[in-house]
């Protein structure tokens, strides 16, 4: 088990966070940016055992055992998430999936939005963590190598079977068996991540673009063409397009895919390496083509027809965003409740409705569909199995791989 020690981060993961916090996943998108207003009121309105109130700080004494569940007794949940990340009513007074569990249950939920970044909120729970303290928490989502580095750590509670039959029983095959929890002992996903090309049909002349080399290589393309900020998702799709296998690349390979980019930037074929600030660019066609996440695509398609987005035959990347309980939590039972209840179809497809990303979890598409079709229908949100068996996860890295891999890509991307 990897050692707890209070080491400060390296240059190239500050840099990594910095760029996540101002322009990744970290900022907001453009649905957050559309919804601000009424999110505030939401906020300000109040939910009662919904709201987004603060969660209290952890017990100095650090007495609660991981097997101290104090679940019968008491019926509660917090529950830590990422903004954008749960369904809102119309009228933006209540979470419908959050309520109805309530109602069934007995359970009340006090529903947190305070994950803005992944580093940033291991920074935030860290400290407690280490002492063996409860941080206040019973359920968190955390970014897939966040979740490993936890789980590695001793920091999550392992999962009962038995509390978790909906789960699985329906979790998706391509979700299943990641390196850094196989057979999902301590974690199920929230959703799904997939970064994908794509591309405006009016700045490309009409032109598919469907692979990195494409992207890479095409003088027509020459200087409207971005990649992401995100150096997993980045060079994931270029080791792939080199026939590499992200879950088990070498160095030497890491170091391949850098200077096929750097290539690209010499050449100028790349006009710039970007957060999710490329979708306006994408949508006026400033931008041809690029390399995207998909839940942005969904939107931009909303309001432009052109864009348009392909699956790679190379294979693309899938991260997720995964459901753990910490060490310490007082609530394990009740958490994994909540998160068995998520992966009944009906509560999976009215979640996946609002949030637009993959959905984890299997026998969906007929409950979405009766939400709404077009969305049953998009392998964005339902990957159909041709596309599911395309999809690829980064591996997991050390500290001291994260450190040189990131201090190469920030040169890479002048940042």
């Amino acid at each position: 088990m990897e050692q707890y020690e209070p080491e400060r981060l390296s240059a190239p993961q500050l840099s990594a966070m910095r760029r996540s916090l101002t322009s990744g996943r970290g900022a907001l998108t453009r649905r957050s940016l559309l919804r601000a207003s009424g999110i505030g009121a939401l906020a300000l309105g109040g939910l009662g055992t919904l709201s987004a109130c603060g969660i209290p700080p952890a017990a100095s004494e650090g007495d609660a055992a991981a097997s101290d569940d104090h679940s019968k007794t008491e019926k509660r949940i917090n529950f830590s998430n990422w903004t954008e990340y749960m369904d809102v009513s119309d009228d933006e007074k209540s979470r419908p999936t959050l309520a109805a569990f309530t109602k069934r249950t007995g359970i009340t939920v006090k529903y947190t939005e305070d994950i803005n970044d992944n580093v940033e909120f291991f920074g935030k729970i860290k400290p407690q963590l280490a002492a063996g303290q409860d941080t206040g928490r019973d359920i968190i989502i955390v970014t897939d190598w966040l979740a490993a580095r936890i789980i590695r750590l001793g920091w999550a509670q392992r999962l009962d079977p038995a509390n978790l039959p909906n789960a699985f029983a329906n979790l998706s095959s391509q979700f299943r068996t990641p390196d850094w929890d196989p057979g999902r002992a301590y974690s199920y996903p929230w959703t799904g991540i997939p970064t994908v090309i794509a591309y405006n049909q009016k700045a490309t002349g009409g032109r598919k673009v469907d692979s990195v080399t494409q992207l890479l290589d095409d003088p027509k393309l020459k200087g409207k063409v971005s990649f992401l900020s995100e150096m997993r998702d980045s060079v994931g799709m270029t080791l792939l397009d080199m026939g590499k296998d992200p879950g088990s690349f070498t160095d030497a390979d890491y170091d391949e895919a850098i200077g096929r980019l750097q290539k690209g930037v010499d050449r100028k074929q790349i006009r710039r390496f970007t957060g999710n600030d490329y979708t306006a660019d994408l949508s006026k066609g400033d931008i041809a083509a690029c390399v995207a996440w998909a839940g942005d695509i969904i939107q931009l398609q909303a309001d432009n027809p052109d864009i348009k987005f392909t699956i790679p035959a190379a294979g693309y990347i899938t991260s997720s965003d995964n459901m753990l309980v910490p060490a310490r939590a007082r609530h394990k039972t009740n958490a994994e409740k909540l998160m068995d209840y998520y992966y009944e179809p009906p509560v999976a497809a009215q979640l996946a409705a609002y949030i637009n990303y993959v959905c984890p979890v299997d026998g969906v598409r007929e409950e979405l569909a009766k939400i709404d079709k077009a969305m049953a229908s998009n392998t964005l949100i339902l990957p159909d199995k041709e596309m599911a068996a395309k999809s690829r996860s980064f591996r997991s890295l050390s500290s001291e791989e994260e450190t040189a891999y990131e201090e190469k890509f920030a040169k890479l991307i002048g940042a």
